[in-house]
């Protein structure tokens, strides 16, 4: 079907590529703005609603907690019947969340917010999968960039979720006699439920379908993923793919929802608040296609390794700045989130390269299951961290952990110089 569209492009799926883009860009751009906008107040929420700063940050960990369940059940619903069902589903699963979170705000029920920050999980998961959906019809050599265009159509949507959940939203709550907080859900539920119509309506021919992607069953899934998980542990440049992306959330997550608190404590009103996380998510996602552009014209390594180093830049920026202060948060938070993107497309180019078949989407979802669980973890430990220790604390140390991806690029490359010349 998929040749008879094309014609005689450059690439057999070329048109059918780009309507993909295009529908999975209209669907991400209100999904992102849902989940940001939801994830932002979360920690807020959570300690107004129990006076504690750890149970606040274990509200917006949620999230990732939420996102690492769902992202198995999806890859599993995907391998078998295409993204579209796997994204469908993760959005109204998400839909169902935020109401939960609403209620939560609406009623002071803190384990609502808990359960609700899970169900929205759900969405970051499919947002996390419609990345992989923009590479399974591109070119080998256009991957990275396919990629980085559908992380890139995230900026909008998601720079505006908190702006908006803190802004027009929150005054929305307030004329229905709510708590101002209840305001960014009540956003994150229409915003959700227009990216499942925008997939469900217009994501056909499913893609993965067009390469041939789907396939076995669903009794045999334990089997099918032993086997993914096997192929991951013996590619050398596959382990290194998901531990950048494990590293890159690592440090992402854990600053990230620790820094809204650290502000309050300085006094910043919700709207500075607000406006950091916006320019941390305008480095996540702002600058993907030039991003994509590098790691294709200069290898996915090199991208790899440098977005390490601006990981450690940006959370030691963070680090050093006072709870009054704001300009190196502002700064710190927006190098941070550049530094996860270099490290997100470049492992996720390397995953779409390395595998084939049903078992892409398999080993795609273990990576990210490894990604979003520690990111879990560290959105958890950093509650505890600042609890009995201190933000700074907490930014040096993920600086520390940024740098891990770099380190091993450089130690693999001395080895292999070495063997290089024992061999002479």
């Amino acid at each position: 079907m998929a040749d008879s569209v094309c014609g005689t492009g450059a690439h057999p799926h070329e048109v059918l590529q780009r309507r993909t883009i295009r529908v999975l860009m209209a669907g991400l751009i209100p999904a992102g703005a849902a989940m940001t906008g939801a994830y932002a107040a979360a920690a807020v929420l959570g300690e107004d609603l129990t006076g504690s700063e750890m149970l606040g940050g274990l509200a917006a960990s949620g999230m990732t907690i939420g996102s690492a369940l769902a992202i198995l059940p999806l890859a599993r619903l995907m391998s078998q019947r295409g993204r579209r069902p796997g994204l469908l589903v993760g959005y109204m699963v998400a839909a169902t969340g935020a109401t939960m979170c609403m209620l939560a705000a609406i009623t002071g029920w803190y384990a609502l917010l808990i359960l609700g920050m899970i169900g929205v999980g759900s969405g970051n998961a499919a947002n996390l999968a419609a990345r992989y959906a923009a590479a399974d019809l591109a070119p080998d050599v256009g991957r990275a960039r396919a990629i980085g265009t559908l992380v890139w159509a995230s900026t909008i949507g998601a720079v505006l979720g908190p702006s908006i959940g803190f802004g027009p939203a929150k005054s929305l709550a307030s004329s229905f006699g709510a708590s101002d907080l209840a305001g960014p859900y009540m956003l994150s539920i229409a915003l959700f439920l227009t990216a499942a119509l925008v997939v469900g309506r217009w994501l056909k021919p499913d893609p993965l379908v067009v390469v041939g992607g789907v396939g076995g069953s669903g009794s045999n899934e334990g089997r099918h993923l032993a086997d993914a998980a096997r192929s991951l542990a013996g590619s050398t440049t596959g382990r290194l793919a998901v531990l950048s992306m494990v590293v890159g959330h690592v440090v992402m997550v854990g600053v990230m929802t620790m820094t809204p608190l650290h502000l309050r404590e300085g006094a910043h009103q919700l709207e500075i608040i607000g406006l950091v996380i916006s320019l941390h998510i305008i480095g996540m996602y702002a600058c993907a296609p030039v991003v994509g552009w590098l790691a294709d014209r200069l290898g996915p390594l090199t991208v790899l390794v440098t977005g390490g180093l601006i990981l450690f830049v940006g959370s030691e920026m963070a680090g050093h700045t006072s709870p009054e202060d704001s300009l190196g948060i502002f700064i710190g938070l927006f190098l941070i989130g550049l530094g996860w993107s270099f490290g997100l497309i470049a492992s996720s180019a390397i995953l779409a390269s390395e595998f084939d078949g049903p078992e892409r989407v398999r080993v795609q979802g273990l990576a990210d299951v490894g990604m979003t669980a520690a990111g879990a973890l560290a959105g958890v430990g950093s509650g505890v961290v600042v609890t009995f220790s201190s933000y700074g604390a907490l930014a040096h140390g993920s600086a520390l952990v940024g740098l891990f991806p770099t380190a091993t690029v450089v130690i693999l490359q001395l080895r292999a110089r070495h063997q290089r010349h024992s061999t002479c």
